[in-house]
């Protein structure tokens, strides 16, 4: 029987990620389920009603990192598989399906989001820039780069950060107002 309870289907993958490389320090169980109250929250304000859409969506932001339980680099590609894997036991039609590999792959910073779900899911992915929380969770980034050898010193950290905040923009109406001021602040900050 096929399993629509989106409970079931968390509750399934959170502990799938509980096999995540310790080291991932930012891309964890946290950072998910992080992304999926802000998924959830910038939909409210975007005034998205459909039931089907929100169901989606939540599970597109289950799913975008799950491809870290495999693979660094590329992990969208692998979360789209782990995805498609499992959704052979879900109720979603090849379209729904479609439409969450779509989303996840719209998490990629080099893709750019077109649809209004693509954009929420983008603006959920970074939501933390634009927080208080940001240099808590900036500095798991850190921690987790270093780890893998993606950075070696806090010079490349720094530009590399700065260079991410100069050119980020968040893609929603409401992610702009509430989170575009703060960002601006934590950007500032680094200068």
């Amino acid at each position: 029987m096929p399993i629509t309870s989106f409970e079931t289907i968390k509750q399934n993958l959170i502990t799938k990620l509980k096999g995540l490389d310790p080291r991932l320090r930012y891309h964890n169980v946290d950072h998910t389920l992080d992304v999926l109250r802000h998924a959830e929250r910038i939909a409210r304000e975007e005034k998205i009603h459909n039931e089907r859409e929100l169901y989606l969506l939540k599970i597109a932001a289950l799913y975008h990192d799950a491809g870290f339980l495999r693979i660094y680099e590329g992990h969208e590609e692998e979360s789209c598989d782990i995805f498609l894997e499992d959704a052979r036991n879900f109720d979603l039609t090849e379209s729904e399906q479609d439409l969450v590999r779509d989303l996840i792959m719209a998490t990629r910073i080099t893709n750019q989001p077109h649809t209004t779900l693509q954009k929420i899911l983008r603006d959920a992915d970074v939501d933390y820039l634009g927080r208080r929380d940001f240099d808590e969770i900036s500095n798991r980034l850190k921690e987790e780069l270093q780890q893998f050898g993606f950075i070696t010193d806090e010079n490349e950290w720094e530009n590399r950060q700065l260079d991410f905040l100069k050119k980020h923009t968040y893609y929603t109406h409401s992610s702009k107002a509430m989170r575009g001021p703060l960002k601006q602040k934590n950007y500032l900050a680094l200068v």
